[in-house]
């Protein structure tokens, strides 16, 4: 078959994809893997072939997307938020910028629809466009999203944060949260479907019909996190994490190696994308916090900028390595804690690895999966990121590493979500859905 992945927002938005894209062509498909231009190398390191979207994922402004440094496996942003690195203000100013960036979206991705596709998988983000493609060109589609979107009982929306509002309470913001997304959507629904000749059909009729033909949507996250709610329609599945793709013979770079063999497991720290401009001030804060901890640290520098380089040049560096890209799966294993902001790719990412997590929520589905790792003991209680200011937020955060490396429950209890992992093979359930829709 000839398949289209269609993806949109930061780097933990798109790399899942990858890994997805690279078991389909092992498979014997022929994948591409729409997205925007800075995520290029990566779609092309494994093995896909790129499409462009437009839209640039740090800003939300139309236009190309220029490289920069990427964040590895900060957590997804869709579902009823607007695009990633959007900056703050207004709230009706930033649904207007929101909306902006869709509409931009939706032509891309009409345009990458090329003739001749034969099946569309959709992330949350991109799905609300992508059924009206799939309805004008009667291609069938697939939705795989990073986080739970369908109402549940079970807990509130994953945008709302971690506290329960009751069964009850749960659904409801689960279908507000729904209608919510509608309309975020319109203006560009809208305009797609005049480009595309389809006679005018809101997102939230589209949603319903594909909700009510039972086809199967197939969540990339796990149950050692998040069980799959009792409540949900069946083909509603969790399958497991879909790990971004990276070189079988990748290997730590060199300093990391040397780094990590000069003493004891350091602690990563890491705000993926969030954070961006503060990287001085964070780096300064995490180096405070880790000496006063008494713990080595690597700092990942992602959309923040994170750095030593605030350590005056005559204090001993020695116990701390600044880092760019270095994909989780190699390094997570080898430290003793992972401070993160929680986004689901690195929640997961460490999880995976058997270490404790700091996580250090910042907004949209990061409380949630913040308040998930604490729920199952693989984490300290959260420290959200406001919290990281003022003359305590070095005290606090050293509090939390201490209890990190220190307390053997977090990681005992890290260690067996890990294993329980371990029997999850996400990439391979959507292989044999796609097979099931082929035939």
């Amino acid at each position: 078959m000839k398949i289209l992945i269609t993806a949109a927002g930061s780097y933990g938005d798109i790399a899942p994809y990858t890994g997805v894209g690279a078991a389909l062509t092992t498979a014997g498909h022929q994948v591409a893997l729409a997205t925007h231009d800075s995520f290029a190398p990566l779609v092309r390191a494994a093995g896909l072939e790129f499409r462009r979207l437009p839209a640039d994922p740090r800003t939300g402004r139309p236009g190309r997307t220029e490289p920069g440094p990427q964040a590895t496996e900060p957590g997804p942003h869709a579902q009823a938020a607007p695009p990633p690195g959007v900056a703050s203000g207004g709230k009706r100013a930033l649904l207007r910028t929101a909306a902006a960036f869709l509409q931009e979206l939706g032509g891309g991705i009409a345009e990458a629809v090329t003739p001749g596709t034969d099946l569309l998988l959709l992330s949350a983000t991109t799905a609300p466009l992508g059924r009206h493609l799939c309805e004008a060109h009667g291609i069938p589609e697939l939705e795989l999203p990073l986080q739970p979107t369908a109402p549940t009982g079970d807990f509130a929306p994953v945008m709302t944060g971690a506290r329960s509002l009751g069964r009850l309470g749960n659904r409801a913001a689960g279908r507000l949260s729904l209608r919510v997304v509608d309309r975020l959507y319109t203006d560009a629904s809208r305009d797609l479907r005049a480009h595309i000749g389809l006679p005018p059909a809101t997102p939230g009729a589209v949603r319903r019909r594909a909700e009510a033909s039972g086809r199967p949507v197939l969540h990339g996250f796990s149950e050692a996190l998040v069980a799959r709610p009792a409540d949900w329609r069946p083909g509603l599945d969790v399958v497991g994490n879909w790990w971004p793709w990276h070189d079988p013979d990748a290997q730590l770079p060199a300093d990391v190696e040397d780094f990590i063999a000069a003493g004891p497991p350091p602690v990563f720290i890491g705000f993926g994308s969030m954070a961006a401009g503060e990287g001085e001030r964070l780096g300064a804060l995490a180096v405070r916090a880790l000496r006063r901890a008494k713990l080595r640290g690597i700092l990942q520098s992602g959309w923040a900028g994170l750095t030593a380089e605030a350590v005056p040049a005559h204090a001993d560096r020695s116990d701390i390595l600044t880092i760019g890209e270095v994909p989780h799966a190699l390094l997570f294993p080898r430290t003793a804690a992972v401070v993160h902001h929680a986004g689901a790719g690195t929640a997961a990412a460490g999880l995976r690895a058997g270490v404790p997590a700091v996580p250090v929520p910042v907004t949209a589905d990061q409380p949630f999966w913040a308040a998930r790792l604490a729920s199952v003991g693989a984490a300290t209680a959260p420290v959200p990121f406001a919290d990281l200011s003022g003359e305590a937020a070095a005290d606090r955060l050293a509090e939390a590493l201490i209890e990190a490396t220190t307390n053997p429950a977090l990681r005992t209890r890290a260690a067996a979500a890990a294993r329980r992992m371990a029997t999850e093979h996400g990439t391979q359930a959507v292989v044999h859905a796609v097979r099931t829709i082929a035939t």
